[in-house]
């Protein structure tokens, strides 16, 4: 640490200091920023040049001035102490206990940035997660090393599914060394209470670890979550094994924070007011995740992000669509209808379902009935919007049962309880009941051989 204090400060501007003749700072690096009244806090370099180096504080400006502030330079980036103790604890954006706990100790930190895995490196995704959701599990499966993002809207239960996948998730192999790592980015002091609450009284909070970010607190603890909270799987996938499952929620609050701060630091901006580096930015956290080889652990992620306007199209999701594997769509029609989770299966997928499912993984029907399921709620769901043109009573009486088994599927295949945790093999058997509704002289995507061994007709 530099023992040269500077009080250059020529100009705060919202949240950030324009520093004149920082000498030597270094892009990420943190500093130490001292109040007028004597308190200090910490920022962090977010842009240097040899006029002006920009620094946000890691909290509010107020109480700071031109004259009397005072900066000195760490000669560090910003790093997590990193240990099992960490389980069952809930952490701010920046590492600190937000739970009342003694801070975590350890001589093993790792900077937060960390680094994507090196494509030679890596292993591919392989081996089912379940989560207990059936519109997942059975239709959209979740593989081990995977970036499969929930694509939601405002007021959508996105949340809710979130907690129930962090208390459901499980997979076959590692089964006592398999944890999570839960990032609030941005989010209300009632849906923190609800994830601390919901989770801490389950038994898989003694597996979990929380990071949680308020949407009253400093936009830069928010850029600074998600790395801190992949810091954290990354300690315990690659150093200790494990296969840890992570959930950031919301990737929109961080978008919304990155474009603040880009547009303090008076950058150009790309599409609809976002950074130009956007996507780079966004592949530096989600190409965190995966299987490296050679190593036990593995790294999946879930990350959640709500469309402005539900629009799909919008900067934020159709960049993490271009970088992720796949995305589970949530559906306001469903919502309005009381099905939850509302998981629209058929704007859903999961590119790399075939990795993790069939003989040996989950079952050797699953693949050929996920497709059957899907042509048959397909054709019930366009028969449905032709019945309100045409009118029910015009259909032909196949047609009616295509029409029908869309409704049961909704109401008996998506539709589950919050507290419900279905195995695979109850989410298959339920799809086997609801093709049985349908001729079986239709199920053209199903081997005579499963048809045989699962088949619910009774002739």
């Amino acid at each position: 640490m530099s023992d040269i204090s500077y009080r250059t400060t020529r100009r705060i501007t919202g949240s950030l200091l324009f520093v004149e003749d920082l000498d030597g700072a270094q892009y990420n690096e943190l500093v130490e920023i001292t109040f007028p009244d004597g308190s200090i806090v910490q920022g962090q370099v977010l842009d240097t040049s040899k006029e002006i180096t920009i620094i946000e504080p890691f909290t509010e400006t107020s109480g700071l001035d031109i004259s009397n502030t005072k900066i000195r330079l760490t000669g560090d980036s910003a790093k997590l102490q990193v240990s099992e103790k960490m389980l069952g604890r809930v952490f701010d954006g920046l590492g600190r206990p937000k739970d009342g706990g003694v801070p975590i100790y350890s001589d093993n930190k790792l900077d937060i940035n960390g680094s994507p895995i090196n494509p030679y490196a890596r292993e591919e995704p392989a081996e089912f997660i379940s989560t207990g959701i059936s519109a997942i599990d059975g239709m959209n499966s979740l593989i081990k090393g995977q970036k499969l993002p929930i694509f939601s809207g405002s007021g959508m239960p996105h949340l809710k599914i979130a907690a129930q996948i962090i208390k459901q998730a499980s997979t076959k192999s590692n089964k006592g060394n398999f944890y999570v790592v839960f990032g609030g980015i941005g989010i209300s002091s009632e849906d923190a209470n609800f994830f601390i609450n919901e989770v801490g009284k389950s038994k898989a909070m003694n597996r979990t670890i929380m990071f949680i970010n308020l949407a009253s607190e400093s936009s830069l603890e928010r850029l600074a979550l998600p790395r801190m909270a992949l810091t954290a799987a990354e300690f315990l996938a690659f150093q200790n094994g494990a296969d840890v499952l992570v959930i950031l929620a919301d990737m929109t609050n961080y978008a919304e924070a990155l474009r603040e701060v880009s547009s303090a630091r008076d950058e150009i901006p790309g599409r609809r007011g976002y950074p130009g580096y956007m996507y780079t930015d966004f592949a530096s956290i989600f190409e965190r995740a995966g299987r490296v080889k050679g190593k036990e652990g593995s790294i999946t992620q879930i990350p959640i992000l709500t469309m402005p306007l539900d629009d799909i199209t919008h900067p934020i999701p159709d960049l993490t669509g271009y970088i992720t594997e796949g995305q589970i769509v949530l559906n306001r029609g469903l919502t309005r209808e009381g099905i939850y989770p509302n998981i629209d299966v058929l704007l859903s997928l999961s590119r790399l379902m075939d990795n993790g499912v069939g003989e040996n993984q989950t079952r050797e029907d699953h693949k050929q009935l996920s497709n059957q399921l899907y042509a048959a709620y397909a054709q019930g769901k366009d028969l449905r919007n032709l019945a309100k043109i045409i009118g029910e009573e015009a259909l032909s009486e196949d047609d009616k049962m295509y029409l029908k088994f869309a409704d049961e599927f909704e109401r008996k295949f998506i539709n589950q309880d919050f507290g419900e945790n279905r195995d695979i093999t109850r989410t298959l058997d339920i799809g086997w009941e609801l093709l049985s509704m349908l001729n079986k002289k239709d199920m053209k995507r199903i081997s005579e051989d499963n048809i045989k061994k699962y088949g619910k007709w009774k002739t």
